[in-house]
């Protein structure tokens, strides 16, 4: 049971909470008509892409399977082949298991609870409690990278979060949240948004910041990490790169392709067949007779 908050905890949640009904970007999946399938399925399009490739995916996605009953009841090879070039396609096949299991197990509504929402195949702490949080106004702390940074400086004085969401991560946001659960929801995607627009990790905009004059990190000297920031992974020439390739063959296809077919989209034969058995081994491809590739579901019957 949380405890009183403190005047220093309110007052971060409602700047936090002000500076977002003045500043926040107009995102379909906020809208009040959202659904809660709406809310699952943007969290995991969100999951290390940016927000200016997931609007037009999620659109088409809805637009498509507006319930998880629809998607239930389609091929997951449909899946994969709507994700696209969203990267980690992984991602598709999970959702698509989620959508099977909420018909299952929930009559085709996606729980509010959060122990049902975490037992959903794919949906780890953050997206459950995020689902909870944006789609039923429940007080959840709500953890994401962002969050863990705009908390470490404002609150501890610390230049980041850290590169996991921890216990003790999820217990200092819920500090912060109001007892209300709609305005602890709303404090909730506030500090999302003002970690991913104003508390950045490359440059803090420190006075554009509705937490400055109390901020610990500013008051301290904004002293910098230990570490420097690790760059960017390289994409090119990675297993990555080939196993995007390999799929857009295969989303291409309707029906099994030959092996013949898929050596074609790269030279080097023990990368592109690493690549390949990784994709198998993750459920995104099958093998057909030996020598085919294709899709799950668009095997032959």
């Amino acid at each position: 049971m949380h405890g009183a908050t403190s005047d220093t905890e309110r007052r971060v949640a409602a700047a936090a909470t002000r500076w977002y009904a003045a500043n926040a970007r107009d995102l379909l999946w906020r809208r009040k008509a959202t659904t809660p399938w709406g809310i699952l399925v943007s969290e995991v399009m969100l999951q290390q892409t940016p927000v200016a490739r997931v609007l037009p995916a999620w659109t088409a996605w809805l637009a498509r399977w507006p319930t998880p009953v629809a998607l239930a009841a389609d091929k997951q090879a449909e899946a994969i082949r709507a994700w696209g070039r969203l990267g980690y396609p992984r991602r598709a096949l999970r959702l698509h298991e989620c959508a099977v299991a909420i018909v299952e197990r929930h009559a085709g509504e996606v729980p509010g609870n959060l122990d049902a929402l975490l037992a959903l195949p794919g949906v780890g702490g953050y997206t459950a409690r995020a689902v909870a949080a944006f789609a039923f106004g429940q007080r959840v702390p709500v953890v994401d990278t962002n969050v863990r940074r705009l908390v470490a400086r404002a609150v501890h004085g610390r230049p980041d979060g850290g590169a996991a969401t921890g216990a003790a991560d999820l217990a200092a946001v819920e500090a912060l949240l109001p007892a209300d659960p709609e305005a602890a929801a709303r404090a909730s995607v506030a500090f999302m948004e003002l970690g991913a627009l104003v508390c950045t990790a490359r440059v803090a905009r420190c006075p554009e910041c509705p937490l400055w004059s109390t901020c610990a990190w500013r008051l301290a000297g904004a002293p910098a990490a230990g570490t420097p920031t690790g760059r960017a992974q390289r994409y090119a020439g990675t297993d990555r790169q080939v196993r995007g390739l390999l799929l857009a063959v295969l989303r291409e296809a309707t029906g099994p392709v030959p092996a013949t077919r898929l050596d074609l989209v790269w030279p080097q034969r023990v990368q592109r067949a690493r690549a390949l058995a990784g994709l198998v081994a993750d459920g995104l491809v099958c093998v057909v007779a030996g020598d085919h590739y294709a899709l799950p579901g668009d095997t032959p019957r």
